[in-house]
This record gives structure tokens, sequence and C-alpha cells, in this order.
């Protein structure tokens, strides 16, 4: 068995790869759109509950994750992500076009979800869970904490850049951004090892389908990860808006999405660190559980703005850990054969979450013009599904032969 710095020394090109390739795909939206959605609002007139159903697209993830995690069981890693890497830059350039008619943002952001999710944890972290045993969790955080690293260094520079230059180079700066670190993931992600593919030509959706749906671990996962992402509606877009019924400046609320972006990096590590060490079930019900706290703080009203940060410190550290907390749990409790296709599943449960969550916040913002009503409900929710991953510890992972032989290259 390799040591923790043997596994870094020898599987760093693959985390950096699998890390640029989250750093410039589809996990930035969370960024991207609460950076430049006051300026949208701002241009085109849209009403907030108009910019919020934008979130309700990744819906549609219900459907194609599955089928993006399983084609990168299938075909590869390297195979499946060229196409978000090259999708994902013309989607900002199709951005910096937009005329005023909301239903092109909505095409715009339908088209990103089916070409660019393969720029995201279903398929990255494959790459980095396949080569990672004694310190995956560690790796798993470093690989995710990509998004949430450019996001943090970014917000306050791209909104200094709109500022300057206006949304529309805004978004052309995007998509230079994002091509760079896109061609850098491909040239470094590792080719695919011909018995891999052999071997997975072989896989069978009929067995591997009932085994993942029969698992008691699964169910409890994929339905607190449902509970616990039902929030990330407002935390992928809206709070900029949010902070702005605080009375917070546009300036200072710019500096909150960058703690919300340090907060996503400090659980990353955090749960990374804490999923190497202690037991998973009990990381994973306090990770994925904190965002119930900073919900009831923003439904107070307070302008406070410390604790204004606290709590978007707290949804942005659930919002790292959960990232590192379902790529864990996935290779700690499924045969690496199908991690993909699990992730995939599992990811298909956020995408719900957040695309009912988005619906519902729409809903409840036409009819009271406030947030408190869908912060309430969402906090309460996400309590819920962190005490229900305390149930994952009557469900042991089985260590299978098939589970601990299959590092082969991707």
């Amino acid at each position: 068995m390799k040591s923790k710095s043997g596994e870094f020394r020898s599987g760093w090109t693959a985390l950096l790869a699998a890390t640029s390739g989250m750093s410039a795909g589809l996990g930035l939206n969370a960024y991207v759109n609460n950076i430049f959605g006051p300026y949208l609002l701002q241009a085109f007139d849209w009403t907030k509950s108009e910019y919020a159903l934008n979130g309700a697209i990744s819906i549609i993830t219900v459907f194609w994750i599955p089928f993006i995690g399983r084609m990168a069981d299938l075909f590869g890693v390297r195979t499946v992500a060229v196409f978000g890497i090259v999708a994902y830059p013309i989607s900002f350039i199709l951005m910096s076009l937009l005329t005023g008619d909301v239903k092109v943002l909505y095409a715009i952001h339908f088209m990103q979800v089916i070409f660019c999710a393969s720029t995201t944890a279903t398929v990255y972290c494959r790459v980095v869970a396949e080569r990672f045993t004694r310190q995956r969790g560690l790796a798993l955080a470093v690989c995710a904490a990509g998004p949430a690293v450019t996001g943090a260094v970014a917000s306050p520079l791209l909104t200094g850049y709109v500022d300057l230059y206006g949304w529309r180079s805004g978004f052309h700066a995007m998509a230079v951004f994002s091509g760079v670190l896109g061609i850098l993931a491909l040239i470094l992600l590792p080719k695919r090892a011909p018995e891999r593919r052999q071997n997975a030509a072989r896989q069978s959706a009929r067995k591997d389908y009932p085994m993942i749906f029969k698992s008691p671990a699964f169910r409890i996962i994929a339905i607190s990860s449902f509970l616990c992402s039902l929030t990330h509606a407002l935390a992928t877009s809206q709070l900029k808006i949010v902070l702005a019924d605080h009375n917070v400046s546009d300036v200072a609320a710019g500096y909150m999405v960058s703690v919300f972006a340090v907060g996503v990096i400090i659980g990353r590590l955090i749960a990374g660190v804490a999923l190497d060490k202690w037991q998973t079930h009990i990381v994973a019900a306090i990770g994925m559980g904190l965002p119930c706290l900073g919900c009831f703080i923003l439904a107070t009203g307070t302008e406070t703005l410390l604790l204004l940060g606290i709590a978007i410190v707290l949804i942005g550290l659930s919002f790292g850990a959960e990232a590192d907390i379902l790529a864990y749990v996935t290779a700690e409790y499924f045969p690496m054969a199908i991690y993909s296709t699990v992730m995939g599943l599992l990811t298909t449960a956020v995408g719900l979450a957040i695309g009912l969550g988005s619906g519902l916040l729409s809903f409840m913002l036409a009819k009271t013009d406030s947030f408190t009503a869908f912060l309430l409900l969402g906090g309460t929710l996400v309590f819920f599904g962190g005490i229900n991953l305390l149930r994952l510890g009557a469900h042991r992972p089985a260590q299978t032969e098939s589970a601990t032989a299959s590092t082969v290259a991707s």
C-alpha cells in the first residue's frame, strides 16, 4: 500500500487535472450567477422571481446527470469531459449577447446543463477516487475546492471589472478564463487503460442499477442529499439579492459572496480531513446539516453584518462539505466500477432539490416578495436531512475485493 505522501507523488497530475476541470466547469455557476444577477436585473428590468426561476432549469439533471455518470464509467473521464470543456466558454459568449428576453437566459442555462454536466464532480472525482485511498477525503476536498477557490478570488475582482467595463465584458473574461483552464485539464487528464475499457464494456445496467437502488446506504444518502440541497437555490444565485434585502451595500455584498466562497473552501478541506480521520456518518450529518442555522439567521431580518457573515459562512461551509462528503461516501459504500453511476444518481437528487427549490422560491417571492418563508422552510428540511445521515452508522460499507482492486487508470 502506498504511503500518504506516495499517493500525492503518484497522483498529483490526475489531481491537478480534475481540479482544473472543476474550476473551469459548471460548478462556477454558483458564483457567476451571484455576481451577474444584480447587473442583469438592472439592465433588463427582470423581476427577482424571473431570475430565480432560472435555477429551476437544474431539474433536468434528474434525467441527464445519471447518463453522464454512466458514460464516464463506460468510456472514461477524458472522453466525456471534452464536451463540457468546449461548451462552457461558448455559453459565456452567448450570455454576453443577451438583449433582454429572459427566455434566452433560460435557454443558455439549459445548454450549459446539457453539455457542461461533464465538467462536474460526477465525472472528475472518479479520477481522484481511483488514485487515492489513505487520503482520499483530502484529495477529493482539494479537487472539489477548485470552483470555490476560483470564486473566492474572482468574485471581488470580477465585480470590480464589471463595474468598470460592463457585464458583457465580464462574460467575455469568464469565457477566456474557463477556456484556458479547460484546455489544461484536457492535457493533464490520464488516458483510459485498454483493460479498463474492456471491463467497462462487460458491465450490465440490469445488474448495477438494482444493486444500487436496493442499498439502504444509497437511499439514506439520496434522501438527505435532496433535503439538504433545497436551500442551494439561494446559494447558487440569490445571495447578493438576499443581502440587499438586509440593506447591505452592493460592495459589501460582493465581499460577502467572497466570504461564502471562502466558507466553501474551508468546508471542503475540513470535511476532507475529517472523513479520513472520523466516522463518516457523524461528519456527514454535521457537514450537510449546517445550512439550517444560516437560514434561520437570514430569516430574522437582521442587518448586523457580523450575524449575516456568520450565516453566509455556515451556508458556505456546508455547501463545500457536501461535495466532498458525497464523493467520499460513494467511493466508500460502492465499487469503483460504478462510481460515476452512483455519483450521477446522487447528483440527480441534488439537482432535483435545486430545481424544485428554485421553483418554490420563485413562487414564494411572487406571492410575498420576501425570502423569509423559504428560509424557514428550507432550514427545517435541512435539519432533518442532516439527522437522517446519522442512520449511515448502522450500514457499514462492504470492503469488497472488486472495490479495492479497481484502482486502474481511468
